[in-house]
């Protein structure tokens, strides 16, 4: 009788279906995360996410999702699984985009009214330091070896080098107009800020010691679109340091860019007012926040084409995957 069962059991489980992974979508004049199945492209869930949701990021076990919840002043916390609200973490003014370390212990908070990084211990949910930076602070990177903190300021026009030894600049890299994003190399040897108003992605290769030193200058240009369209925001690498994907604002396009030489490949026509992205955990498709259509774009990696887009809330701003 108790084999009969188990080989019930084991029937039984290998008949249902794989766990799908999800995206959850910040949207930004919404007030709400919508949650994504990335199997079947379907919306399966949306819930209520604090005052303009911004920033979003996933613990590294992938069991909490933080959102920045700018008008709140604070990071709101909910159940990955079940989207129960936790309890919510101090993140100091007006947060906008914001970085986990991989123990998933310290978030480190930019937060743009105040020209600060906010340190925030994860666990106790108590702030640990607060880093005087430029003005406008917003885009958040970490080395891979969770050493550095890039922050960028907008109107300073810098990318600031923070220790998370003892949370002191070491480095300040001017850049171009209203840098927005900073994205590492898997391998921590390359990085790359993204400058708005100015067009371009700087690129810095980073020396063992955490020191950068700008190599390059990527720019672009796109048949038919005004040059002052060119707004470079979130990008992504991917994880062999081959291909940089760069979601350039109201031109409504992903461009890819060759990584190593810098060259740019081509340009992907996304939704309108592409702000922020993010690969699923396999790296099989890049997902784009599209702000003005309301919606994502799905992203073939491998073939570097856009393959669907899927309605979400109101101006969605901010996309994590999970498996």
């Amino acid at each position: 009788m108790k084999s009969l069962f188990i080989a019930a059991s084991i029937t039984a489980l290998l008949a249902s279906p794989a766990l799908a992974g999800k995206a959850f979508i910040s949207n930004e004049r919404g007030n709400t995360i919508t949650v994504v199945n990335t199997e079947t492209w379907e919306v399966e869930n949306e819930f209520f996410a604090g005052n303009r949701p911004r920033g979003i990021t996933v613990s590294p076990d992938g069991s909490k999702i933080y959102v920045c919840a700018s008008d709140d002043n604070l990071v709101r916390v909910f159940d990955a699984n079940t989207y129960e609200e936790l309890p919510s973490l101090p993140s100091g003014p007006d947060p906008e985009l914001f970085i986990i370390e991989p123990s998933g212990k310290r978030l480190y908070i930019a937060n743009e009214d105040d020209n600060l990084v906010t340190v925030t211990d994860t666990e106790t949910r108590t702030v640990l330091a607060e880093v005087p930076v430029g003005v406008e602070p917003e885009g958040m990177g970490m080395s891979p070896d969770a050493k550095w903190v890039v922050n960028t300021s907008e109107t300073t026009n810098m990318a600031h080098f923070i220790s998370t030894e003892d949370y002191k600049i070491y480095h300040n890299v001017l850049v171009d107009q209203r840098p927005r994003y900073a994205q590492y190399t898997a391998d921590g040897s390359r990085l790359f800020v993204t400058s708005e108003i100015g067009g371009t992605v700087s690129v810095m290769d980073i020396a063992e010691d955490g020191a950068p030193t700008v190599v390059g200058k990527i720019s672009f240009e796109v048949p038919g679109v005004q040059p002052e369209w060119l707004q470079p925001v979130g990008a992504k690498v991917t994880s062999d340091g081959k291909r940089l994907f760069v979601a350039l604002g109201p031109a409504n396009r992903v461009a890819v860019v060759d990584a190593q030489s810098l060259d740019v490949l081509d340009y992907i026509l996304v939704g309108q007012r592409v702000w922020q992205l993010d690969f699923t955990p396999d790296e099989k498709y890049l997902l784009t926040t599209n702000g003005n259509s309301n919606d994502i774009t799905v992203i073939d990696v491998a073939k570097e084409e856009a393959v669907r887009s899927v309605q979400v809330g109101e101006q969605p701003w901010g996309v994590v995957t999970i498996d």
